[in-house]
């Protein structure tokens, strides 16, 4: 599998991440043994970058993904993430220092390991001065117990604040992001993924098959299979019959068809291979969405197709984008 860096540092990931969160998820997700097997595969096909998150499970995803890695915890980037409430009280959610500084105690204990490669926070604290939560990372690094750092769910000015005051405060920065992106989920294209690409930010997009949208196993008019996040919607509503979607999820059907691949294939394949993107985080119940996932990997898409992913998938171009483009017409005149 290719190895990339991560953003502008030095750490090298595979391109695909392996996400945890069905890991002990008793809705739709898998047991231990499944996990453990789920793991072992996907770091034999050459996969080295795994990522949980403390409230997944309500950290049990932690502790099956310590258990699975134990013998080979120096071959993986081992990602985790903090901001869920993890106890009652009234500190034990957020990014207060208070908050951080147990949590990430919480989470080495349950990985079984004394260092977590990427410590990201799962969300932005709009209750939580940026700086403290910034300190309070930094003090993590500064004690080798967190190697990098990085966010999640961010807006691009609430990315580039942190950015800022880091670089004041002296203090470790932002090297990642974790945002929402699939091909019916394409926002972050107007403004986040452009900042990444300049200030040397990982983007590693957390749901590239929206949720199991794109996998083919959404039928419009028809019942998702049970046992599928799809039969469970997490989300509510009509995250799983909205029209667009459903479209897409149609186009990307037929494109799999006419290239002799699986929809979850084409899908994976285009995110994977989108502007600024490093590794793109799916997950897998079983062994056979494991495989079905890693098939990607192999899967190039020509010009034409990639063309019709675009046309099917493209959000409309708003201001100031719509301005901007046309200054930019005016000066290459």
């Amino acid at each position: 599998m290719e190895i990339r860096r991560l953003g502008r540092t030095g750490l090298k990931v595979s391109k695909l991440c392996l996400g945890a969160m069905t890991f002990g998820n008793k809705d739709w997700g898998c047991d231990e043994k499944t996990s453990h097997q789920i793991v072992k595969e996907f770091l034999d096909a050459g996969g080295n970058f795994i990522d949980t998150a403390d409230g997944y499970a309500a950290g049990v995803s932690e502790e099956i993904t310590g258990r699975a890695i134990a013998k080979q915890r120096q071959s993986v980037v081992l990602a985790t993430k903090v901001f869920a409430p993890m106890g009652a009280g009234p500190n034990d959610k957020g990014l207060s220092r208070k908050h951080i500084l147990d949590a990430v105690d919480g989470s080495l204990r349950r990985l079984g390991t004394d260092y977590i490669d990427l410590y990201q926070v799962h969300g932005f604290d709009e209750q939580t001065p940026i700086d403290e939560t910034l300190r309070a990372l930094d003090d993590c690094v500064r004690s080798g117990r967190v190697r990098y750092i990085g966010c999640s769910n961010h807006f691009a000015w609430q990315l580039m604040k942190a950015i800022a005051l880091s670089k004041e405060l002296g203090v470790a920065r932002y090297d990642c992001l974790q945002p929402q992106y699939s091909l019916v989920a394409r926002a972050i294209e107007r403004e986040i993924i452009p900042l990444c690409i300049d200030q040397g930010v990982g983007l590693i997009p957390y749901s590239p098959l929206a949720g199991g949208i794109l996998t083919g196993k959404i039928r419009r008019g028809e019942s998702p299979p049970k046992g599928t996040r799809a039969d469970v919607n997490p989300f509510g509503g009509n995250f799983y019959t909205e029209e667009r979607k459903l479209n897409i999820a149609e186009e990307v059907a037929n494109i799999a068809q006419d290239v002799g691949a699986t929809p979850s294939a084409v899908a994976l394949s285009w995110c994977t291979n989108q502007p600024g993107i490093t590794s793109p985080i799916f997950g897998a119940r079983s062994i056979e969405q494991l495989k079905d996932n890693l098939a990607s990997v192999q899967l190039t898409l020509d010009e034409e197709t990639n063309q019709r992913l675009e046309s099917a998938s493209a959000i409309p171009v708003e201001y100031p984008s719509d301005i901007l483009a046309m200054f930019r017409r005016m000066n290459n005149d």
